[in-house]
């Protein structure tokens, strides 16, 4: 009798053995682990759901930002690669405005010297000092370089709203940035019909 309790003693020792193998095994203090909709920033440092993270960048915040200093909201998004593109087209919209501003104060100056020669003697045609134009020549080139000077300040203006809008809705977009759950990839596909028989191609599959 004895014999069998320490036979069947010694069966059920393994067993016991097995059963505390299958626990499932302590979490890490130190691992991080990431779930379908949460995001980690960096190495090292803590999990963030993305709505946290989305919300981290107000798009009215990114709005006023570049109202007050253009550049100021894609830096406030972290798109820093946008800024030599702001301020290039600030600068290329300054520049040509400049020069179209002196063509029009040379222009226009040298109309007021034959105005008022003319306004001596008005049965003689007067030339401009420096460019040697004429009264109507000085005055359809005076209200083109103008013209021109208009249109790109109106330019300008408008680049500084679609900087605003762009600030405005890449924070807009900062999700779509971090989701893990948006993929778009390329697949293998095979269709089976009765009447044409298998079909076989490549299909893009867009995951949300």
């Amino acid at each position: 009798m004895a014999l069998r309790l320490g036979t069947f003693a010694l069966l059920l020792f393994p067993l016991l053995l097995s059963g505390q193998d299958k626990k499932a095994p302590a979490r890490d203090s130190t691992s991080t682990y990431l779930l379908s909709d949460s995001v980690q920033i960096g190495k090292g440092k803590k999990v963030i759901s993305i709505a946290t993270y989305a919300a981290k960048f107000n798009p009215r915040k990114a709005l006023l930002y570049s109202a007050v200093l253009p550049g100021l909201g894609q830096i406030y998004n972290r798109k820093y690669w946008k800024l030599p593109i702001v301020y290039g087209g600030f600068i290329a919209g300054g520049y040509a405005i400049k020069v179209y501003q002196d063509q029009y104060a040379q222009y226009r100056s040298d109309l007021f010297v034959i105005l008022d020669k003319k306004s001596i003697d008005p049965s003689k045609v007067y030339l401009s000092p420096d460019l040697g134009l004429t009264e109507a020549q000085l005055r359809t080139i005076t209200n083109r370089a103008r013209r021109q000077r208009d249109y790109l300040i109106i330019l300008t203006g408008v680049w500084y709203v679609l900087q605003m809008v762009d600030a405005h809705v890449d924070a807009h977009l900062k999700e779509f940035d971090v989701n893990p759950q948006l993929k778009a990839r390329l697949e293998p596909m095979m269709e089976r019909d009765m009447l044409i028989g298998t079909n076989t191609g490549v299909a893009l599959k867009l995951r949300f």
